[in-house]
C-alpha cells in the first residue's frame, strides 16, 4: 500500500488529522496508541518495565505510572534508553502486525518521533508534518493535560524542532492558533485526494512492509 507518515510536535493535532483521513478511508496506525495499549494494565510491556525500573513506575491499577516515568527517563538519558530498548521494538513489531491487515486508500503512520526515530523516511512514501507554533503547543497541551508550562518545554526540548520537522516534510498542513476546523479539512482533504491518487498509480504488486 502507499504510505504517508505523520508526524508533528505535541499539541500540534496530529490525531485530529489522522482522525479525518480515517472517516475518508486511509487506514491509520496510530503508533502512540500502540504504546499506551503496551503499558495499559496487563500490557505486554509491563512487566518488562516493572522489571528494568521497578515497581515505584507501576500505577496502582497496573499501568505504566506515566507522570513517575517521564521525571526519571528526563533525569536520566540511560533510563530513556533503557525504556525505549523496551517498548521501540514491541511497537514495531505490532504496527508491522496492523500493516499486513490494513485495508484502506492508503496507510497512514502516526509516529510522533518520525524525524528523531530515524528509520522512518526510507520506508515511506511521503511525510506529513502537521505544524503549529510553540505558543500553541504550550496552550493545547495545557488545556488537555493539565501539565505545567515548564514540564511540556521539557517534552518540546526531547522532541525534533520545529525546523527539523519541516525539512523532513513532503507535506505540511499548518494547524496554529489562527486555522478554523474548516480551514484544517479543506487542507487535509486536499492532501488525502492527492495521496489517493498517488497510492492508484503505484505498481500493483505485493510489496513487503518493512517498518
Amino acid at each position: 500500500m502507499y504510505k504517508v507518515g505523520l508526524t508533528g510536535g505535541i499539541g500540534s493535532g496530529k490525531s485530529k488529522v489522522a482522525d479525518m483521513l480515517a472517516a475518508w478511508g486511509a487506514a491509520v496506525i496510530d503508533t502512540d496508541v500502540i504504546a499506551h495499549e503496551l503499558t495499559a494494565p496487563g500490557g505486554a510491556a509491563i512487566e518488562p518495565i516493572r522489571h528494568a525500573f521497578g515497581p515505584d513506575v507501576i500505577a496502582p491499577n497496573g499501568a505504566l505510572d506515566r507522570p513517575a516515568m517521564r521525571e526519571l527517563v528526563f533525569q536520566s538519558p540511560e533510563a530513556r534508553r533503557r525504556l525505549e530498548g523496551i517498548l521501540h521494538p514491541m511497537i514495531r513489531d505490532e504496527t508491522r502486525s496492523r500493516a499486513r491487515v490494513a485495508q484502506g486508500s492508503y496507510v497512514v503512520f502516526v509516529v510522533p518521533l518520525l524525524v528523531e526515530s530515524g528509520n522512518w523516511q526510507g520506508q515511506l512514501d511521503r511525510v506529513c508534518v502537521v505544524d503549529c507554533d510553540p505558543d500553541t503547543q504550550i496552550a493545547r497541551v495545557q488545556a488537555r493535560s493539565g501539565l505545567t508550562r515548564e514540564a511540556i518545554a521539557r517534552i518540546m526540548s526531547a522532541q525534533a524542532s520545529r525546523e527539523e520537522r519541516l525539512a523532513a516534510a513532503h507535506d505540511v498542513v499548518v494547524n496554529d492558533g489562527n486555522t478554523s476546523l474548516q480551514d484544517l479539512e479543506h487542507s487535509v482533504r486536499a492532501l488525502h485526494e492527492c495521496w489517493c491518487m498517488h497510492a492508484k498509480q503505484q505498481p500493483a504488486t505485493p510489496q513487503q512492509t518493512q517498518l
